[in-house]
Order: structure tokens, then C-alpha cells, then sequence
């Protein structure tokens, strides 16, 4: 098993499940969405990134995996981003061997870093909330429930908090606050879409960055998203590349094993992994080993 742990946080893998803890003084969104166990089938790929002070540990989930990213679509900072772990200098090596450990079980098992159709992880807990600006959103499974705070406007504030249940939204969108432009968390009715600016708009809420908790509200997001009608057909999965042709050169096309000499081949596959693990076999030796079992397949 590898395990890397640091103030930021604590990351585990047993060949099967990353497993991911924030440390206690983490963002509030990796507070919020405490102990996380991505299984290997959702990890398209890992990365060290080193510099000066240590480094990040870089988590890469296949596209649509996890309900929040999916939310976030690339907004949330390396600090809120559960799948990044900041490394101490001196932990350098440990992380490197960490990396090494994961692609090497993702080889293994050759797992694709393409899209999926589903998520593969659960999602912020129920229930949940989260925000800032001018209120704070909640979500039960159920039903949204906004309540406006006193810097909300009057149009928001004249008919109290505002509930709505899920068979009323027909999407959310996050975005966060980015320099002098509000964010929002902004929910479409199915009647159609707001024009009105999410100050104003009774369905959303104005976002203003003055704190890190506003970050929250991209939980609520993301469990909403995740039960939506329809939310995971619109994961939609390209259509593979077609494979090159092969020519006289490459020699004649493999035959595709049979669906038993396929497990046989992929539990060599892991025997070898093991053994050089072990130090039985050299780099050098596992590499050619592979390779050999891969052509197999």
C-alpha cells in the first residue's frame, strides 16, 4: 500500500481505491466533502508537479466521474480542487512513488482516461448547503430551499426564503467570483431561464468571493446535478478514434484472445506488476515482460 500524508491531507492506495482525507486546516469545499475513495476505474491518470517549496500531487479523474468537477467545469482553484495535494519538500520522493504506484494498477488493469456515462463517485452528502454573498443555498435530495441574509435585495428578500423541488429545475450552474465580476449559483426553472441578474433573480444566489466558504455553494451544485433527470445521459462519450490500418511492416494483424486467455492474460499482467513491486524483476525485465503480454492482447 502507498500513503503519502501531509498537512494538507492524507492520501492512500491499496491497488483498488485512492483514498483521499483534507487535512484539518484544508479548504473549506475538501472540509465540506471530507474522506473521499475514488476507485481506480475513475482515475484517468496522476501527476507529480514539483517546485520549489515541494510540490502538488495532481489527481486526474475521467471526464464526468465526479459530480463536482462536473459542477465546477474547471472553475475550482488548486486550493478547493479535492483531487490536489500540496507536498512538502521533503516528501518529494514519497510522492513520486506514489505516482509510480497508480499508473502502474492503472496499466495493470488498463483502465481508459476517457470520458464515462455515469459517475463513478456519490457525490457532496445530504444533506447539504453552502454559499455566501447575499444568502445560502440547501438541498435535502428533495427540494432547494434559499435563504436570503440582510445584504440580499428587496426583491429577494419581500417574499422570505425560497423553496422549490427538484422536479422544478431543469439545471444549475456554478460559477465562482473572479476578480471584480460576481459569481452565482443560479438555478433554471423549467419554465425557462431567469434574464434577470442573479442579484435580483429569486432562483439564484450573488456570489461576491469575500470569503473561501463561498466556494460551498458548488456542493450543492453538484448534488443537484447528480439527480437531475436525464443528468447522466448528458455525460455524453465520444466515439472512439478508429485504429490505424496496419501495413505490411507492423506483420500480420493480431488475433483478439478469446474472453478466457483475456483474464489469463490480465492476471499475468498483475503477477508481473507484484513481482516487480518485489524486486524480483528489473525495470529493464518488467518492461519487456509487458509489453509482451500487452501485444498478447
Amino acid at each position: 500500500m502507498a500513503e503519502i500524508i501531509q498537512r494538507d491531507g492524507t492520501w492512500t492506495f491499496d491497488g483498488d481505491t485512492v483514498r483521499i482525507v483534507p487535512g484539518g486546516k484544508a479548504h473549506p469545499v475538501r472540509l465540506e466533502l471530507g474522506e473521499i475513495a475514488v476507485p481506480l476505474q475513475a482515475v484517468a491518470g496522476i501527476s507529480f508537479e514539483p517546485d520549489r517549496k515541494g510540490g502538488r500531487l495532481r489527481l486526474r479523474l475521467r471526464g464526468g466521474a465526479c459530480p463536482v468537477l462536473r459542477a465546477a467545469d474547471g472553475r475550482l482553484k488548486d486550493g478547493a480542487d479535492p483531487y490536489v495535494l500540496t507536498v512538502e519538500k521533503d516528501r518529494t520522493g514519497v510522492a513520486e512513488y506514489f505516482v509510480d504506484e497508480v499508473r502502474n494498477a492503472l496499466l495493470i488493469e488498463q483502465v481508459p482516461d476517457g470520458p464515462v456515462d455515469r459517475f463513478l463517485l456519490p457525490g457532496p452528502a445530504l444533506p447539504v448547503s453552502g454559499g455566501g454573498g447575499d444568502g445560502t443555498a440547501s438541498f435535502d435530495g428533495e427540494s432547494v430551499r434559499l435563504t436570503w441574509n440582510w445584504k440580499a435585495e428587496e426583491s429577494k428578500t419581500a417574499g422570505g426564503p425560497t423553496t422549490f423541488p427538484l422536479s422544478r429545475i431543469a439545471g444549475v450552474r456554478w460559477m465562482p467570483s473572479i476578480g471584480l465580476e460576481n459569481g452565482y449559483l443560479r438555478f433554471e426553472p423549467v419554465e425557462g431561464a431567469v434574464s434577470a441578474p442573479p442579484k435580483y433573480d429569486t432562483y439564484a444566489l450573488d456570489l461576491w468571493g469575500m470569503s473561501k466558504k463561498e466556494y460551498t455553494a458548488v456542493l450543492v451544485a453538484a448534488a443537484v446535478l447528480m439527480r437531475l433527470p436525464g443528468a447522466r445521459a448528458a455525460l455524453a462519450t465520444p466515439e472512439a478514434a478508429p485504429a490505424p490500418a496496419l501495413t505490411e511492416a507492423d506483420g500480420p494483424a493480431p488475433v483478439a484472445p478469446p474472453a478466457g486467455d483475456h483474464d489469463t492474460l490480465l492476471r499475468r499482467l498483475r503477477e508481473l506488476g507484484e513481482l516487480h513491486r518485489a524486486g524480483v524483476l528489473t525495470d529493464e525485465e518488467f518492461s519487456t515482460a509487458k509489453q509482451a503480454v500487452l501485444r498478447s492482447m
